[in-house]
Protein backbone atom coordinates (compact mmCIF):
# COMPACT_ATOMS: atom_id res chain seq x y z
CA UNK A 1 0.00 0.00 0.00
CA UNK A 2 1.03 3.48 -0.80
CA UNK A 3 2.67 5.31 2.59
CA UNK A 4 0.43 8.43 3.45
CA UNK A 5 1.32 11.91 2.21
CA UNK A 6 2.40 13.53 5.39
CA UNK A 7 0.30 16.48 6.11
CA UNK A 8 2.15 20.12 5.50
CA UNK A 9 2.91 21.68 8.81
CA UNK A 10 0.07 23.87 10.13
CA UNK A 11 1.58 27.64 9.84
CA UNK A 12 1.71 29.68 13.19
CA UNK A 13 -1.47 31.47 14.12
CA UNK A 14 -0.47 35.00 13.27
CA UNK A 15 0.60 33.45 9.70
CA UNK A 16 -2.56 31.72 9.31
CA UNK A 17 -4.39 35.36 9.88
CA UNK A 18 -2.29 37.08 7.13
CA UNK A 19 -2.52 34.15 4.70
CA UNK A 20 -6.72 34.66 5.01
CA UNK A 21 -6.33 38.45 4.62
CA UNK A 22 -4.72 37.90 1.90
CA UNK A 23 -6.96 35.49 0.43
CA UNK A 24 -9.77 37.83 1.24
CA UNK A 25 -7.98 41.09 -0.74
CA UNK A 26 -7.32 39.04 -3.80
CA UNK A 27 -10.80 38.65 -3.79
CA UNK A 28 -12.07 41.94 -3.46
CA UNK A 29 -11.88 44.59 -6.61
CA UNK A 30 -8.76 46.42 -6.43
CA UNK A 31 -9.53 50.26 -6.32
CA UNK A 32 -8.57 52.11 -9.69
CA UNK A 33 -5.24 54.05 -9.74
CA UNK A 34 -5.90 57.61 -10.28
CA UNK A 35 -4.31 58.93 -13.45
CA UNK A 36 -2.02 62.07 -12.95
CA UNK A 37 -3.92 65.01 -12.61
CA UNK A 38 -4.64 67.44 -16.11
CA UNK A 39 -2.88 70.08 -16.79
CA UNK A 40 -5.18 73.38 -15.79
CA UNK A 41 -4.75 74.00 -19.54
CA UNK A 42 -5.41 70.56 -21.03
CA UNK A 43 -8.79 70.52 -18.78
CA UNK A 44 -10.21 73.66 -20.13
CA UNK A 45 -9.70 72.58 -23.38
CA UNK A 46 -11.48 69.37 -22.01
CA UNK A 47 -14.34 71.00 -21.22
CA UNK A 48 -14.88 73.13 -24.17
CA UNK A 49 -14.56 70.25 -26.16
CA UNK A 50 -17.55 68.20 -24.11
CA UNK A 51 -19.69 71.27 -24.62
CA UNK A 52 -18.86 71.60 -28.41
CA UNK A 53 -21.20 69.71 -29.89
CA UNK A 54 -23.63 71.74 -31.58
CA UNK A 55 -26.92 72.73 -29.49
CA UNK A 56 -30.14 71.65 -30.29
CA UNK A 57 -32.29 73.24 -33.39
CA UNK A 58 -33.41 76.47 -31.63
CA UNK A 59 -36.79 77.58 -32.24
CA UNK A 60 -38.38 81.11 -32.45
CA UNK A 61 -38.37 82.41 -28.50
CA UNK A 62 -40.59 85.09 -27.27
CA UNK A 63 -38.36 88.29 -26.82
CA UNK A 64 -38.85 88.28 -22.84
CA UNK A 65 -37.19 84.56 -23.11
CA UNK A 66 -34.43 85.52 -24.75
CA UNK A 67 -32.24 87.66 -22.14
CA UNK A 68 -28.84 86.27 -21.70
CA UNK A 69 -29.18 83.76 -24.82
CA UNK A 70 -27.48 83.59 -28.10
CA UNK A 71 -28.50 83.86 -31.19
CA UNK A 72 -28.56 80.88 -33.49
CA UNK A 73 -29.05 82.92 -37.21
CA UNK A 74 -28.21 86.56 -38.11
CA UNK A 75 -30.78 89.20 -37.03
CA UNK A 76 -31.48 90.84 -39.87
CA UNK A 77 -33.24 94.20 -40.40
CA UNK A 78 -37.00 93.20 -41.45
CA UNK A 79 -37.20 97.44 -42.61
CA UNK A 80 -35.96 100.65 -42.82
CA UNK A 81 -34.93 101.88 -39.96
CA UNK A 82 -36.03 104.81 -39.37
CA UNK A 83 -38.80 103.63 -41.81
CA UNK A 84 -39.92 107.35 -42.58
CA UNK A 85 -38.66 110.39 -42.32
CA UNK A 86 -39.04 111.63 -38.53
CA UNK A 87 -38.24 114.53 -36.21
CA UNK A 88 -35.09 114.25 -33.89
CA UNK A 89 -36.64 116.90 -31.43
CA UNK A 90 -39.35 118.85 -30.44
CA UNK A 91 -39.88 122.00 -32.32
CA UNK A 92 -40.81 123.63 -35.71
CA UNK A 93 -41.14 121.68 -38.91
CA UNK A 94 -40.63 124.16 -41.54
CA UNK A 95 -40.73 124.37 -45.45
CA UNK A 96 -38.53 126.81 -47.61
CA UNK A 97 -37.34 130.28 -46.12
CA UNK A 98 -38.34 132.31 -43.33
CA UNK A 99 -40.13 133.75 -41.61
CA UNK A 100 -43.02 130.89 -41.69
CA UNK A 101 -46.18 131.08 -41.40
CA UNK A 102 -47.71 128.56 -38.19
CA UNK A 103 -50.37 126.54 -39.30
CA UNK A 104 -53.19 125.39 -36.13
CA UNK A 105 -52.46 121.94 -36.44
CA UNK A 106 -49.60 120.42 -34.87
CA UNK A 107 -47.90 116.84 -36.02
CA UNK A 108 -47.79 114.55 -32.72
CA UNK A 109 -45.55 110.91 -33.33
CA UNK A 110 -47.93 108.12 -34.10
CA UNK A 111 -50.09 110.20 -36.82
CA UNK A 112 -50.06 108.59 -40.14
CA UNK A 113 -49.98 111.45 -43.01
CA UNK A 114 -49.47 114.55 -41.71
CA UNK A 115 -50.94 117.70 -44.90
CA UNK A 116 -47.49 118.75 -47.05
CA UNK A 117 -46.13 121.99 -45.94
CA UNK A 118 -45.89 124.54 -48.73
CA UNK A 119 -42.86 126.75 -48.93
CA UNK A 120 -43.34 129.17 -45.82
CA UNK A 121 -45.40 127.52 -43.68
CA UNK A 122 -44.33 125.74 -40.25
CA UNK A 123 -45.81 123.32 -38.42
CA UNK A 124 -45.47 122.44 -34.61
CA UNK A 125 -43.89 118.87 -34.44
CA UNK A 126 -42.71 116.34 -31.69
CA UNK A 127 -39.71 114.20 -31.31
CA UNK A 128 -40.59 111.27 -33.70
CA UNK A 129 -42.95 112.55 -35.66
CA UNK A 130 -43.20 111.66 -38.80
CA UNK A 131 -42.16 114.81 -41.18
CA UNK A 132 -44.39 116.34 -43.44
CA UNK A 133 -43.62 116.17 -47.45
CA UNK A 134 -41.28 118.84 -48.72
CA UNK A 135 -39.50 119.89 -44.60
CA UNK A 136 -37.04 121.71 -45.14
CA UNK A 137 -35.97 121.45 -41.91
CA UNK A 138 -36.64 121.03 -38.32
CA UNK A 139 -36.21 124.20 -35.53
CA UNK A 140 -35.69 123.34 -31.96
CA UNK A 141 -38.20 125.30 -29.99
CA UNK A 142 -35.65 127.19 -28.34
CA UNK A 143 -33.78 127.74 -31.69
CA UNK A 144 -37.40 130.05 -32.57
CA UNK A 145 -39.97 132.30 -30.99
CA UNK A 146 -43.49 132.91 -33.05
CA UNK A 147 -44.29 137.06 -33.11
CA UNK A 148 -48.51 138.63 -32.32
CA UNK A 149 -48.94 138.27 -35.89
CA UNK A 150 -48.45 134.05 -35.97
CA UNK A 151 -44.95 134.19 -37.84
CA UNK A 152 -42.03 132.28 -36.61
CA UNK A 153 -38.88 133.80 -36.86
CA UNK A 154 -35.51 131.56 -36.56
CA UNK A 155 -32.89 132.94 -33.95
CA UNK A 156 -30.26 131.04 -35.63
CA UNK A 157 -29.15 129.63 -38.98
CA UNK A 158 -31.44 127.18 -40.63
CA UNK A 159 -29.21 124.18 -42.69
CA UNK A 160 -31.74 122.26 -45.04
CA UNK A 161 -32.50 118.94 -42.87
CA UNK A 162 -31.16 119.77 -39.86
CA UNK A 163 -32.47 117.42 -36.75
CA UNK A 164 -34.25 115.12 -39.54
CA UNK A 165 -33.87 111.75 -39.17
CA UNK A 166 -33.78 110.22 -42.63
CA UNK A 167 -35.78 107.32 -43.28
CA UNK A 168 -32.76 104.01 -43.30
CA UNK A 169 -30.45 106.57 -41.48
CA UNK A 170 -29.95 103.45 -39.38
CA UNK A 171 -30.36 100.25 -41.61
CA UNK A 172 -32.05 99.25 -44.48
CA UNK A 173 -34.03 96.50 -45.02
CA UNK A 174 -32.25 92.85 -45.38
CA UNK A 175 -29.21 94.53 -43.51
CA UNK A 176 -27.17 92.15 -40.79
CA UNK A 177 -27.62 93.85 -37.40
CA UNK A 178 -26.10 91.36 -35.60
CA UNK A 179 -24.04 87.63 -36.06
CA UNK A 180 -25.25 84.33 -35.43
CA UNK A 181 -23.48 84.20 -31.41
CA UNK A 182 -24.26 87.20 -30.47
CA UNK A 183 -24.96 87.79 -26.95
CA UNK A 184 -28.94 89.16 -26.47
CA UNK A 185 -28.31 91.82 -24.37
CA UNK A 186 -30.75 94.44 -23.09
CA UNK A 187 -29.91 96.84 -25.84
CA UNK A 188 -30.02 93.66 -28.18
CA UNK A 189 -33.90 93.34 -27.42
CA UNK A 190 -34.67 97.25 -27.83
CA UNK A 191 -32.70 96.69 -31.34
CA UNK A 192 -34.41 93.49 -32.38
CA UNK A 193 -37.96 95.32 -30.81
CA UNK A 194 -37.28 98.34 -32.88
CA UNK A 195 -36.57 96.31 -36.30
CA UNK A 196 -39.98 94.61 -35.71
CA UNK A 197 -39.17 91.25 -34.11
CA UNK A 198 -41.76 89.71 -31.76
CA UNK A 199 -39.40 86.57 -31.56
CA UNK A 200 -35.75 85.67 -31.84
CA UNK A 201 -34.17 82.25 -32.80
CA UNK A 202 -31.90 81.51 -29.79
CA UNK A 203 -30.08 78.44 -28.42
CA UNK A 204 -31.92 76.63 -25.58
CA UNK A 205 -30.27 77.33 -21.78
CA UNK A 206 -28.60 74.38 -20.80
CA UNK A 207 -30.44 72.94 -18.11
CA UNK A 208 -28.44 72.02 -14.72
CA UNK A 209 -28.90 70.67 -11.04
CA UNK A 210 -26.92 71.12 -8.33
CA UNK A 211 -26.39 68.38 -5.61
CA UNK A 212 -24.34 69.95 -2.18
CA UNK A 213 -23.18 66.85 -0.43
CA UNK A 214 -21.92 66.87 3.35
CA UNK A 215 -23.39 66.14 6.62
CA UNK A 216 -21.16 68.77 7.85
CA UNK A 217 -23.50 71.57 6.16
CA UNK A 218 -25.94 73.90 8.11
CA UNK A 219 -28.90 75.69 6.17
CA UNK A 220 -29.08 78.50 8.59
CA UNK A 221 -27.87 79.53 11.64
CA UNK A 222 -24.32 80.03 13.13
CA UNK A 223 -21.30 77.53 12.71
CA UNK A 224 -21.48 75.15 15.51
CA UNK A 225 -19.73 71.94 17.03
CA UNK A 226 -17.36 70.79 14.51
CA UNK A 227 -20.58 71.43 11.74
CA UNK A 228 -20.22 74.58 9.25
CA UNK A 229 -22.33 77.21 6.94
CA UNK A 230 -23.11 75.48 3.43
CA UNK A 231 -21.89 78.57 1.30
CA UNK A 232 -22.18 76.81 -1.90
CA UNK A 233 -25.85 75.90 -2.26
CA UNK A 234 -26.04 80.11 -1.83
CA UNK A 235 -23.33 80.39 -4.53
CA UNK A 236 -24.12 77.82 -7.42
CA UNK A 237 -27.25 78.20 -8.54
CA UNK A 238 -26.71 82.29 -9.17
CA UNK A 239 -23.24 81.60 -10.59
CA UNK A 240 -24.62 79.20 -13.25
CA UNK A 241 -27.88 81.51 -13.86
CA UNK A 242 -24.97 84.42 -14.83
CA UNK A 243 -23.41 81.58 -17.50
CA UNK A 244 -27.11 81.54 -19.04
CA UNK A 245 -28.00 78.32 -17.63
CA UNK A 246 -31.64 77.32 -16.38
CA UNK A 247 -31.10 76.22 -12.71
CA UNK A 248 -33.44 72.98 -12.08
CA UNK A 249 -33.14 72.16 -8.67
CA UNK A 250 -30.70 72.30 -5.53
CA UNK A 251 -30.59 69.78 -3.75
CA UNK A 252 -29.11 68.97 -0.30
CA UNK A 253 -27.73 64.73 0.19
CA UNK A 254 -25.75 64.87 3.22
CA UNK A 255 -22.77 61.84 2.86
CA UNK A 256 -25.80 59.30 1.21
CA UNK A 257 -23.81 57.20 -1.48
CA UNK A 258 -27.17 55.72 -2.19
CA UNK A 259 -29.03 58.75 -2.59
CA UNK A 260 -26.43 60.59 -4.61
CA UNK A 261 -26.61 57.34 -6.87
CA UNK A 262 -30.00 57.73 -7.30
CA UNK A 263 -30.14 61.74 -8.07
CA UNK A 264 -27.35 60.84 -10.47
CA UNK A 265 -29.18 58.32 -12.08
CA UNK A 266 -32.83 59.94 -12.75
CA UNK A 267 -32.15 63.14 -13.65
CA UNK A 268 -32.49 65.09 -16.92
CA UNK A 269 -30.61 67.80 -16.41
CA UNK A 270 -27.54 68.28 -19.40
CA UNK A 271 -24.87 69.41 -16.26
CA UNK A 272 -24.92 67.91 -13.15
CA UNK A 273 -22.93 70.00 -10.65
CA UNK A 274 -21.92 68.48 -7.30
CA UNK A 275 -20.39 69.91 -4.79
CA UNK A 276 -17.79 67.88 -2.14
CA UNK A 277 -17.06 63.86 -2.53
CA UNK A 278 -14.37 64.01 -5.31
CA UNK A 279 -11.27 62.89 -3.34
CA UNK A 280 -10.85 59.36 -1.84
CA UNK A 281 -12.36 60.34 1.51
CA UNK A 282 -14.25 57.88 3.54
CA UNK A 283 -17.32 59.71 2.40
CA UNK A 284 -16.38 60.60 -0.83
CA UNK A 285 -18.97 58.86 -2.63
CA UNK A 286 -18.75 60.82 -6.00
CA UNK A 287 -16.21 58.32 -8.05
CA UNK A 288 -18.05 55.00 -6.70
CA UNK A 289 -21.06 56.72 -7.93
CA UNK A 290 -19.44 57.31 -11.30
CA UNK A 291 -18.16 53.88 -11.35
CA UNK A 292 -21.62 52.27 -10.72
CA UNK A 293 -23.05 54.39 -13.66
CA UNK A 294 -20.88 53.27 -16.12
CA UNK A 295 -19.49 57.11 -16.85
CA UNK A 296 -17.17 57.81 -18.52
CA UNK A 297 -14.36 60.14 -16.70
CA UNK A 298 -13.01 63.05 -18.97
CA UNK A 299 -11.04 65.15 -16.85
CA UNK A 300 -10.31 63.38 -12.86
CA UNK A 301 -7.92 65.80 -11.04
CA UNK A 302 -6.33 68.87 -12.21
CA UNK A 303 -3.10 70.71 -11.77
CA UNK A 304 -4.50 73.40 -10.42
CA UNK A 305 -4.90 75.50 -6.76
CA UNK A 306 -7.04 75.45 -5.35
CA UNK A 307 -9.40 72.59 -6.48
CA UNK A 308 -7.56 70.15 -7.91
CA UNK A 309 -9.73 66.56 -7.05
CA UNK A 310 -12.64 68.47 -9.35
CA UNK A 311 -13.69 66.26 -11.90
CA UNK A 312 -15.91 66.40 -15.48
CA UNK A 313 -17.60 63.21 -16.82
CA UNK A 314 -19.62 62.01 -19.09
CA UNK A 315 -22.82 60.28 -17.84
CA UNK A 316 -25.72 57.56 -19.47
CA UNK A 317 -29.07 58.62 -20.06
CA UNK A 318 -30.82 59.03 -17.07
CA UNK A 319 -33.30 56.37 -15.49
CA UNK A 320 -36.59 57.91 -16.25
CA UNK A 321 -39.34 56.55 -14.09
CA UNK A 322 -41.14 52.93 -14.66
CA UNK A 323 -44.28 53.92 -16.90
CA UNK A 324 -47.89 52.97 -15.92
CA UNK A 325 -48.56 49.70 -16.77
CA UNK A 326 -50.60 48.47 -19.63
CA UNK A 327 -53.73 46.85 -19.25
CA UNK A 328 -51.95 44.17 -21.69
CA UNK A 329 -48.17 43.25 -21.56
CA UNK A 330 -46.19 43.86 -24.86
CA UNK A 331 -43.12 41.92 -25.97
CA UNK A 332 -39.75 44.65 -24.89
CA UNK A 333 -40.71 47.24 -22.21
CA UNK A 334 -39.11 47.52 -19.32
CA UNK A 335 -38.99 50.00 -16.38
CA UNK A 336 -35.45 51.50 -16.38
CA UNK A 337 -36.08 53.42 -19.71
CA UNK A 338 -33.54 56.09 -20.66
CA UNK A 339 -33.77 59.43 -21.72
CA UNK A 340 -31.08 58.85 -24.57
CA UNK A 341 -33.91 57.33 -26.80
CA UNK A 342 -35.51 60.38 -26.60
CA UNK A 343 -33.17 62.50 -28.08
CA UNK A 344 -31.69 63.65 -24.62
CA UNK A 345 -28.92 65.70 -25.23
CA UNK A 346 -26.01 64.08 -23.71
CA UNK A 347 -25.38 64.83 -19.96
CA UNK A 348 -22.36 65.88 -17.76
CA UNK A 349 -20.83 65.84 -14.24
CA UNK A 350 -19.13 68.45 -12.71
CA UNK A 351 -17.70 67.30 -9.37
CA UNK A 352 -16.44 70.53 -7.82
CA UNK A 353 -14.31 70.41 -4.18
CA UNK A 354 -16.10 71.16 -1.45
CA UNK A 355 -13.72 73.93 -0.29
CA UNK A 356 -16.21 77.17 -1.49
CA UNK A 357 -12.59 78.85 -3.56
CA UNK A 358 -11.59 75.38 -4.91
CA UNK A 359 -15.36 75.49 -5.88
CA UNK A 360 -15.35 78.34 -8.23
CA UNK A 361 -11.94 77.37 -9.46
CA UNK A 362 -13.59 74.06 -10.37
CA UNK A 363 -16.38 76.77 -12.41
CA UNK A 364 -13.69 78.43 -13.90
CA UNK A 365 -11.87 75.83 -14.90
CA UNK A 366 -14.48 73.01 -15.76
CA UNK A 367 -17.64 74.35 -15.36
CA UNK A 368 -17.71 77.25 -17.52
CA UNK A 369 -16.10 76.31 -20.24
CA UNK A 370 -18.26 73.12 -21.03
CA UNK A 371 -21.41 75.40 -19.94
CA UNK A 372 -20.35 78.34 -22.72
CA UNK A 373 -20.24 75.65 -25.72
CA UNK A 374 -23.67 74.09 -24.86
CA UNK A 375 -25.12 77.21 -24.28
CA UNK A 376 -24.02 78.06 -28.56
CA UNK A 377 -21.26 80.95 -26.85
CA UNK A 378 -18.06 81.04 -27.80
CA UNK A 379 -14.74 81.14 -26.17
CA UNK A 380 -14.12 84.19 -23.77
CA UNK A 381 -12.23 86.25 -25.64
CA UNK A 382 -8.26 85.78 -23.07
CA UNK A 383 -6.87 88.42 -22.27
CA UNK A 384 -3.64 89.33 -19.77
CA UNK A 385 -2.83 92.46 -17.12
CA UNK A 386 0.66 92.92 -15.49
CA UNK A 387 0.47 92.32 -11.40
CA UNK A 388 1.21 94.78 -9.24
CA UNK A 389 3.10 92.66 -6.85
CA UNK A 390 4.91 89.30 -6.55
CA UNK A 391 2.34 86.46 -6.07
CA UNK A 392 3.93 82.95 -5.24
CA UNK A 393 3.64 79.83 -6.86
CA UNK A 394 2.96 76.35 -6.09
CA UNK A 395 6.00 74.05 -7.48
CA UNK A 396 3.83 72.00 -10.15
CA UNK A 397 0.54 73.23 -10.36
CA UNK A 398 -1.14 76.54 -12.15
CA UNK A 399 -2.77 78.77 -9.03
CA UNK A 400 -5.60 80.47 -9.30
CA UNK A 401 -5.47 84.11 -6.89
CA UNK A 402 -8.32 86.44 -6.53
CA UNK A 403 -7.42 89.75 -8.46
CA UNK A 404 -8.74 93.37 -8.14
CA UNK A 405 -7.98 95.55 -11.52
CA UNK A 406 -6.75 98.50 -10.44
CA UNK A 407 -5.07 101.17 -12.85
CA UNK A 408 -3.05 99.15 -15.58
CA UNK A 409 -2.26 96.49 -12.54
CA UNK A 410 -4.27 93.62 -11.22
CA UNK A 411 -4.00 93.37 -7.33
CA UNK A 412 -3.59 90.27 -6.13
CA UNK A 413 -5.97 90.03 -2.93
CA UNK A 414 -4.93 88.21 0.30
CA UNK A 415 -7.52 85.66 0.95
CA UNK A 416 -7.14 83.19 -1.25
CA UNK A 417 -7.37 80.47 0.90
CA UNK A 418 -9.09 77.28 -0.61
CA UNK A 419 -11.78 77.18 2.05
CA UNK A 420 -12.08 81.29 1.82
CA UNK A 421 -14.55 83.75 0.03
CA UNK A 422 -13.37 87.27 0.90
CA UNK A 423 -10.91 87.68 -1.54
CA UNK A 424 -13.00 86.67 -4.48
CA UNK A 425 -16.32 88.65 -3.10
CA UNK A 426 -14.49 91.94 -3.91
CA UNK A 427 -12.54 90.50 -6.48
CA UNK A 428 -12.83 91.59 -10.72
CA UNK A 429 -11.18 88.13 -11.55
CA UNK A 430 -8.97 85.38 -11.11
CA UNK A 431 -4.79 85.69 -12.26
CA UNK A 432 -3.47 82.37 -14.09
CA UNK A 433 -0.52 82.08 -12.35
CA UNK A 434 1.62 79.26 -13.81
CA UNK A 435 4.02 76.56 -11.90
CA UNK A 436 7.05 78.71 -9.62
CA UNK A 437 4.52 81.95 -9.30
CA UNK A 438 4.98 85.20 -11.01
CA UNK A 439 7.02 88.36 -10.11
CA UNK A 440 5.53 91.88 -9.99
CA UNK A 441 4.71 93.32 -13.34
CA UNK A 442 4.58 90.04 -15.35
CA UNK A 443 1.43 89.70 -17.71
CA UNK A 444 -0.63 86.99 -16.40
CA UNK A 445 -3.99 85.94 -18.03
CA UNK A 446 -7.02 87.13 -16.21
CA UNK A 447 -10.44 85.01 -15.44
CA UNK A 448 -13.61 87.09 -15.63
CA UNK A 449 -16.19 86.62 -13.30
CA UNK A 450 -19.57 86.38 -14.85
CA UNK A 451 -21.01 89.97 -13.90
CA UNK A 452 -17.66 92.23 -13.98
CA UNK A 453 -17.37 93.47 -17.62
CA UNK A 454 -15.42 91.47 -19.93
CA UNK A 455 -12.79 91.79 -21.72
CA UNK A 456 -13.31 95.22 -23.84
CA UNK A 457 -11.38 97.77 -22.81
CA UNK A 458 -8.12 96.48 -20.88
CA UNK A 459 -6.24 100.04 -21.49
CA UNK A 460 -7.42 101.25 -18.26
CA UNK A 461 -8.77 97.92 -16.29
CA UNK A 462 -11.11 99.97 -14.37
CA UNK A 463 -13.78 96.92 -13.83
CA UNK A 464 -15.23 98.83 -10.40
CA UNK A 465 -13.34 101.97 -10.75
CA UNK A 466 -14.02 103.38 -7.48
CA UNK A 467 -12.32 102.19 -4.42
CA UNK A 468 -13.35 99.16 -2.61
CA UNK A 469 -14.14 99.28 1.30
CA UNK A 470 -12.11 95.91 1.78
CA UNK A 471 -8.78 97.49 -0.07
CA UNK A 472 -6.78 97.95 3.11
CA UNK A 473 -7.58 94.02 4.62
CA UNK A 474 -7.45 92.54 1.60
CA UNK A 475 -4.58 93.32 -0.57
CA UNK A 476 -1.43 91.54 0.11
Amino acid sequence: APRPRPEPPMPPPDAQATQATQEAQATQPRPRARARATTWLDARAASRKAGAPAPAPAVPTPLSDTLGRVLTAPLTALTDLPSFDTSAMDGWAVAGPGPWTVLADGVLAGQERPQPLADGEAVRIATGARVPQDTTAVIRSEHARVDDKSKLHAQREVVPGQDIRPRAQECRAGDQLLPPGALVTPAVLGLAAAAGYDALPVAPRPRAEVLVLGDELLTEGLPQEGRIRDALGPMLPPWLRALGVHVTAVRRLGDDAEALYEALARSTAEVIVTTGGTASGPVDHVHPALRRLGAELLVDGVAVRPGHPMLLARLPGARLPEAPRATSSRAGATPDRTNAALGQRARHLVGLPGNPLAAVSGLLTLAEPLLRGLAGRPAAEPYTAPLRDDVHGHPHDTRLVPVVLRAEYAVPLHYNGPAMLRGIAVADGLAVVPPGGARRQQEVEILDLPWTEPGGSHGELGHNGSADPFSEVCFT
